[in-house]
């Protein structure tokens, strides 16, 4: 098995094989969290207005994202782990809308199958992953907005690529790494609420759920269900 590392809109353009499209802060730590909470299935869309015209036709019970860091208008909840983990989602479908992690999924048009990645979820997904066998795992890391790169989506995409592999990453330094990073001092502004630090700490727990978060294509939607092992 060949795993080979990408970032941004176009790594996730150019994915092929298997895809882990990786959202650390903060799409696939809060549909993790949403999973954990018994939703059953997010449906990804890279633009908010299409979130919202699917929900005119009646997909998703909920809307959940962010433009800018902030939850767009019409929408019921933030792109916000923190957030999301104080709702009762039990039995409810979302449709979610991100800048990064969603626009990604929506570009990985030339990969066979597609994950969501991220810290609390990662040695889940590689054990999915490696259970599939594919020849060729893509993973890309989303970073800021899907063209900046960022500390917390690369260091999980080396991180990952390490478990694949068979090694044992050290998560603390990993960590340690992320938190002094610039993506994650917006967390700690009081100018901007929309970031919670309990996002960070959400954010920041490795192997936190013994499931995976699986991609299906499904009358021209992307669909996400928790894959237990």
């Amino acid at each position: 098995m060949e795993v080979r590392l990408g970032s941004l809109v176009r790594g996730a353009q150019e994915a092929q094989g298997t895809a882990i499209i990786i959202d650390v802060f903060r799409a696939f730590t809060t549909a993790a969290i949403a999973f954990d909470h018994d939703v059953k299935e997010i449906t990804l869309v890279a633009e908010p207005e299409e979130a919202l015209e699917l929900h005119r036709k009646g997909v998703g019970d909920f809307l959940m994202g962010e433009v800018a860091g902030k939850r767009p208008e019409g929408f019921d909840f933030g792109n916000s782990p923190y957030e999301i983990s104080q709702v009762d989602l039990a039995g409810k479908t979302l449709v979610q809308s991100t800048r990064a992690g969603t626009v990604g999924v929506a570009a990985a048009v030339n990969a066979s199958e597609i994950y969501l990645g991220s810290f609390v979820v990662a040695q889940a997904t590689a054990e999915a992953v490696k259970k599939d066998g594919p020849e060729l795992v893509s993973i890309i890391a989303m970073g800021d907005e899907g063209f900046n790169r960022s500390d917390e989506d690369e260091q999980c995409g080396i991180y990952l690529r390490n478990i694949m592999e068979n090694r044992k990453p050290d998560f603390d330094a990993v960590k340690s790494l992320i938190m002094t990073g610039g993506a994650t001092q917006k967390f700690f502004d009081p100018l901007q609420p929309q970031y919670h630090p309990e996002d960070v700490t959400l954010a920041l727990e490795a192997d936190r759920y013994s499931f995976a978060m699986k991609i299906s294509r499904e009358d021209g939607l992307l669909v996400a269900r928790k894959q237990a092992l």
